[in-house]
């Protein structure tokens, strides 16, 4: 049996850029394809912050629409966009080979931590960090695509934005004044690519199963774990990064106030072979050691934000 796989993606340049990739690696190996872009929610809607927004997924929930209601096969997606619980009849299917995990700061000139200045971003994660790094500047709110972003740091009187490295590497946008911030912990699975399909569609699901890359495919599993049982549903700054070296997987972890005060931070390693329920067991250690009531203020502000 044969049929073209119709592989749907969000229309930003990065989103597409990531659609293209598969559809090559699966044209490779000689299936037929299709791309069907569709906007989603989080590229429409870009005056408010995206956990102001309340919805999990907002970037996904379009595509995940457009596969159940039978208009494209498979999707392709950031990682660190999709929820830890893919709705029902969706699986993963693979996780592509990962690209470069870190954070940096995109500046105009020189970058001076000390002085008091302004810093972009739309992310609770990297502005509880940078807060707590550097609680005397100010955070402001970025949304948008990779360009609408990098545009809105152009004109504003800002001394940075941060940005993922990945995305502006793969459409080719990393300008030269920029900062790796390598103290930073990513987010969960930042920097992979993930591929979903239907459940109950063995050739999309063996076809697309073909692209995983087994090492990128554990350490997003454990990331994506520890954040699943630390959220409970509830957005929070939450940072992590498992690699692997030899047989050893390390991994590092954090949970921040919003205000990047309170930091909770673990380091651990552990045998490869043992790596199922790792991630769950970091998030308890996290959640004993102070984790559960930071996660209820957090869960209290938030709400309190939206109210």
């Amino acid at each position: 049996m044969s049929k073209t796989i119709r592989i749907g993606t969000r229309d930003s340049q990065l989103a597409l850029w990531q659609a293209k990739t598969v559809q090559t690696q699966l044209e490779n190996l000689g299936y037929q394809t299709e791309l069907v872009p569709v906007k989603s929610t989080g590229d429409l809607v870009l005056d408010q912050p995206l956990y102001e927004l309340g919805i999990t997924g907002i970037f996904t929930k379009t595509l995940d629409v457009a596969m159940l209601n039978g208009t494209v096969d498979i999707a392709v997606h950031s990682m660190k966009d999709v929820p830890t619980l893919l709705p029902k009849g969706i699986i993963q299917t693979a996780v592509l080979e990962r690209a470069n995990v870190r954070d940096i700061l995109v500046t105009k000139g020189v970058f001076n931590g000390e002085a008091s200045c302004t810093i972009a971003t739309g992310s609770l994660r990297r502005k509880a960090q940078w807060l707590s790094r550097y609680p005397q500047h100010e955070v402001v709110g970025l949304r948008g695509n990779v360009n609408t972003r990098l545009q809105k740091l152009e004109d504003s009187d800002w001394q940075g934005a941060i940005f993922a490295k990945a995305g502006l590497e793969r459409i080719d946008v990393l300008p030269e004044n920029h900062l790796d911030l390598d103290w930073m912990i990513p987010a969960p699975s930042q920097g992979a690519m993930v591929i979903v399909a239907l459940e109950n569609d063995p050739f999309c699901k063996e076809a697309t199963s073909k692209l995983n890359h087994p090492e990128s495919d554990i350490c997003t599993h454990i990331e994506r774990e520890f954040l699943r049982v630390l959220e409970g549903g509830c957005t929070a700054p939450i940072g992590a990064l498992a690699t692997i070296k030899g047989e050893q997987i390390h991994f590092k972890g954090c949970l921040l106030s919003l205000d990047g005060r309170q930091k909770l931070e673990l380091n651990k390693t552990i045998s490869k072979s043992r790596y199922k329920g790792f991630g769950k067991a970091c998030a308890q250690e996290i959640l004993n050691d102070g984790g559960a009531a930071l996660m209820a203020q957090i869960k209290s502000e938030t709400q309190n934000t939206k109210g």
